[in-house]
């Protein structure tokens, strides 16, 4: 299918990039990316991917808008306080990007139903704010061979990895389970959400263009105080890994942690 001419015009500088050009802008307009958290890294993620022109974009968020979310959550305004944050992104997405097609789930995301709500994306973006969500998003994407990029924000730092099945450690390889939750929520700087949902942004772009080096078998961190990155070699998908080891223990989603 051709680009109309508007579309020329709004994708004109991805056109001049011989690694996306007319076709890969096509791949972007037919892909289908869902991002679980619609607040700190998930807001940045969400702008970027629909600038880009990715044709369908999910966003699943349980959450209503607080005052204390806009000193880094981009999606949402004042005038949204109250609001359920997947109706301000999907307003906020489509002023952006009007062809964009935003579906929204206003839910918890649960064992029960995250094979659902993964089944129809090419690409999973992990941007909640605690581990026990963040084991589960793992675990049904390792189970239902879907790639997804992990990332992690706190205080002046942030972390990310890409899981593609067959290629690399899972996020459960790596980090076993979750560790005991904070009682009180840490601090963060906004900027450091944007830095690192905008790398959330990238990969998924990446993957579906199918260009460049994905962080498959790397954590990279970022220090904000330093303004240094790191990019940590992983070890080898791990034998004894629950999920994707030799002989995993944990085959359904029901009554994981």
């Amino acid at each position: 299918m051709a680009l109309t001419k508007e579309q020329q015009e709004r994708y004109s500088r991805h056109l001049l990039l011989k690694e996306i050009g007319a076709e890969g802008q096509e791949k972007l307009l037919h892909a289908r990316v869902l991002i679980i958290g619609a607040g700190g890294l998930g807001s940045p993620a969400a702008l970027y991917l629909a600038a880009a022109g990715v044709g369908t974009i999910g966003i699943a968020d349980a959450d209503a808008v607080d005052l204390s979310n806009l000193q880094r959550q981009i999606l949402h305004t004042t005038a949204d306080l109250g609001r359920a944050k997947v109706q301000s992104a999907r307003e906020t997405i489509e002023a952006l990007a009007p062809a964009v097609t935003v579906n929204t789930y206003h839910t918890l995301v649960t064992p029960k139903n995250i094979p659902e709500l993964i089944a129809g994306y090419d690409f999973i973006l992990d941007a909640t704010d605690n581990f026990t969500s963040k084991f589960l998003i793992n675990d049904a994407c390792v189970l239902a061979q879907k790639p997804f990029s992990h990332a992690g924000i706190s205080q002046f730092s942030g972390q990310l990895m890409t899981h593609v099945p067959g290629q690399g450690p899972c996020y459960r390889c790596i980090f076993q389970s979750p560790p005991p939750e904070t009682a009180a929520p840490e601090g963060v700087v906004g900027a450091v959400c944007g830095v690192i949902g905008s790398l959330q942004a990238m990969e998924a772009i990446k993957y579906i263009l199918g260009k460049g080096e994905l962080l498959t078998g790397y954590l990279l961190t970022f220090d904000a105080l330093t303004m240094t990155f790191r990019k940590i070699r992983l070890p080898q998908r791990t034998s004894g890994c629950a999920v994707c080891g030799d002989h995993p223990t944990i085959t359904r989603l029901t009554g994981i942690v």
